[in-house]
């Protein structure tokens, strides 16, 4: 039986939200950005534009970047969803957010989840991805503050040196 807020009724979605298995109730018409950000918590995906233009809000949904900012909660269910939070691993730092910080391929922020869940996103279709392939998959990320240099910088040099960015066992 499903209950209903206003003149909506609830659906429930299930998914994997960065390994772990989730269920929420949602009205049919939520924005996954808003389910993440305000039912669980997960603001390092940022909103900004609304159209799927900046990629700010980008998430990886089994894998491949998607602006949550457009998709419907609804269209997840049975997903696997993966926000920034989701990329460190025992409290280790994922290499690609490691060369970002070493390259200093960050300013403000603001876009930095998005570009490095798109990087993510390429690195595991792409082993050793040309320039050409990397501004592919940034295309849909717009950064105001670091010009893209350091940006690149950083990925070149993860590709070209995946060992230097592991993290160190404990």
């Amino acid at each position: 039986m499903s209950q209903t807020t206003g003149t909506f009724p609830l659906v429930r979605v299930d998914m994997s939200l960065n390994d772990t298995e989730r269920s929420v109730e949602i009205e049919p018409r939520e924005l996954l950005i808003d389910v993440l950000r305000e039912r669980f918590r997960m603001t390092g995906t940022k909103r900004s534009c609304d159209v799927q233009v900046c990629g700010a809000c980008t998430v990886l949904i089994d894998g491949m970047p998607a602006s949550s900012c457009t998709t419907l909660c609804a269209d997840v269910h049975n997903r696997h969803v993966t926000t920034i939070e989701g990329l460190a691993y025992e409290g280790r730092l994922d290499p690609v957010q490691r060369a970002f910080i070493a390259h200093g391929a960050l300013q403000c922020g603001f876009c930095t989840p998005g570009m490095i869940l798109a990087v993510k996103s390429m690195l595991s279709l792409h082993e050793n991805p040309s320039e050409e392939t990397i501004r592919h998959f940034l295309r849909g990320n717009i950064c105001r503050c670091t010009g893209y240099v350091k940006i690149l910088e950083a990925i070149k040099d993860l590709v070209q040196n995946p060992l230097s960015f592991e993290p160190e066992r404990k």
